[in-house]
């Protein structure tokens, strides 16, 4: 039920709120005690399943992820890459990488109806990377899609052709960091014929004169006006500084404002549902509020839009218990080990985060049945699961990438009841794929490192008076034994299974539901779900 509304006409968290409109009575204000009042909205927890396309001028080389940063990395893959495809980086740096970025097979209404036949429920677009190139239409970047590379606006583009498909939107935000990420291209090489000429990194608007970049200054895109942080020169360096500490050297106030105002044009012109950012909380904290005041004023804006009813949800990575509070905390490439509290949000990608041409050639992109299993172990957990598929430079979806998400939408056309609108059940799950599970690390990275699910493994939802068992595979025997579902703790009156014509044979007894799979059923689905009730 909505919140009763007054009128307001003032401005709050920093952002002007037009004024005489109505708002809830959650008057959210830029501090973390104030946005403990969040709460996530229903279509988020119901969702379950969103894809996304983490897709920018870093997939143009098709080299991998971190290409903008790794290109500067003398003797790394992705700088001899580079070298041989473009030229040295002091010649050809990263802007230019952009310039030779066209787009011209992006086509957002296919592939959100591919993504759509997948089971997605909401769609998330690169709003902009660590690079620091807005893919949209900014009044605060100079250097965005409508004025460099592809010249389209692409978040609307994004935008039209979810709210075409019905998909809720979303929009993910990495250009905090560009400060510190960019500072390889600071260096030269300390070797070889051009030792110790520099790279592009602080090259000027003065030094663009009769070239392409003309009136451009490339410090806008590049932020390397300042002293290298502590030890710059250990690639690794940026990780454990990545919460800006240890030696970083600290952004001024005027780039924090002005990220502060380009995610809150994004967030005013392109109105998504979800805001992802790929920070430690929130953007630029503890350094800085801007996050803090960007939370504030979508919360309230989103009230504005909803008669009162906050729809909007945050993501945000390496949360404590009282951030929990405030946004949804997302889990990079790992899960939780548990059934949380709160709705959470795993998002890995079934390739690199960046198109790298290599995976496709070596045919080595995550399969439908890996997806499918990690989908329900996510969702047994009270979690979400936002998938990554790589898109080329040019927009188009590689038959290796539409593989995987054909077979995703195949699995999907059958059993999306037992993900889409579910909740956990008393346990997430039973079999030998929960001993020893891997801890989180950091943002997460658990992915890969616990056993894989076989079909003793099975995985738990429920949805009102329904509980929905998903076997991760078709057992030798033909028939499984879920321990979970003894008569004591759940009586069984009738079992289905997802995709078959009758009902199956089951018997139950104090040491659980013993379900025996018909004949006719294929035997090489990746997973199978019992219906119960």
């Amino acid at each position: 039920m909505a919140i009763p509304s007054f009128w307001l006409s003032k401005t709050i968290a920093g952002s002007k709120i037009h004024a005489n409109a109505p708002i809830a009575k959650v008057d959210f204000k830029p501090d973390w005690k104030s946005l403990e009042q969040y709460e996530v909205p229903q279509w988020f927890r119901d969702a379950k399943f969103g894809i996304w396309a983490h897709w920018g001028p870093q997939c143009q080389p098709e080299r991998g992820d971190w290409y903008a940063r790794g290109m500067y990395q003398e003797g790394s893959d992705q700088y001899n890459y580079h070298v041989q495809k473009y030229g040295h980086p002091s010649k050809f740096g990263f802007k230019d990488v952009i310039n030779e970025w066209k787009a011209d097979k992006w086509d957002p209404e296919m592939l959100l109806d591919l993504y759509k036949r997948a089971g997605a429920q909401y769609f998330v677009a690169l709003a902009n990377h660590h690079d620091n190139m807005d893919l949209y239409d900014s009044s605060h970047q100079p250097w965005n899609s409508t004025k460099v590379g592809p010249k389209k606006d692409l978040m609307a583009g994004w935008a039209k052709a979810a709210k075409n498909h019905g998909l809720r939107f979303g929009a993910s935000v990495h250009a905090a960091h560009a400060w510190t990420w960019y500072e390889t291209a600071q260096r030269a090489d300390k070797k070889g014929p051009l030792k110790d000429i520099p790279y592009d990194g602080k090259i000027t608007k003065a030094d663009g004169n009769n070239k392409w970049w003309d009136g451009l200054d490339p410090q806008d895109l590049y932020a390397q006006n300042h002293p290298l942080s502590e030890n710059s020169g250990d690639d690794g360096m940026i990780h454990r500084q990545w919460h800006w500490g240890n030696g970083v050297n600290v952004p001024t106030k005027n780039y924090c404002n002005n990220f502060h105002d380009r995610t809150i044009e994004l967030i005013d012109k392109y109105e998504p549902d979800l805001v992802y950012f790929d920070d430690t909380a929130l953007p630029l904290w503890p350094i800085d509020d801007a996050g803090l005041r960007i939370a504030a004023h979508y919360y309230n804006v989103s009230q504005q839009k909803h008669n009162g009813k906050l729809e909007a949800v945050i993501n945000g990575k390496i949360l404590d218990d009282q951030q929990r509070k405030c946004m949804v905390w997302d889990i990079e490439k790992g899960q939780s080990n548990q059934i949380e509290k709160e709705p959470w949000q795993t998002c890995t990608c079934i390739g690199a985060w960046h198109y790298d041409r290599r995976i496709y050639e070596n045919k080595s992109y995550k399969s439908a049945k890996t997806v499918i299993h990690m989908l329900a172990d996510v969702v047994s957990k009270n979690g979400n699961l936002l998938l990554s598929v790589p898109l080329r430079g040019d927009g188009s979806i590689d038959s290796e990438a539409l593989k995987t998400v054909e077979g995703i939408a195949s699995w999907m056309s059958v059993n999306s009841e037992s993900i889409i609108s579910t909740r956990p059940w008393n346990v997430f799950g039973e079999g030998p794929a929960m001993e020893n599970a891997a801890p989180l690390t950091a943002q997460g990275f658990n992915e890969g490192k616990n056993k894989p699910f076989t079909a003793e493994d099975v995985r738990f939802t429920a949805k009102g008076n329904v509980l929905y068992a998903i076997v991760m595979g078709w057992p030798e025997t033909g028939n499984v034994l879920i321990k979970s579902l003894n008569k004591n703790n759940y009586p069984a009156n009738k079992v289905q299974l997802l995709g078959a014509k009758n009902n199956v044979r089951f018997e139950q007894t104090t040491n659980g539901l013993a379900v025996t799979f018909p004949d006719t059923m294929d035997k090489k689905q990746p997973a199978y779900v019992f219906k119960i009730t």
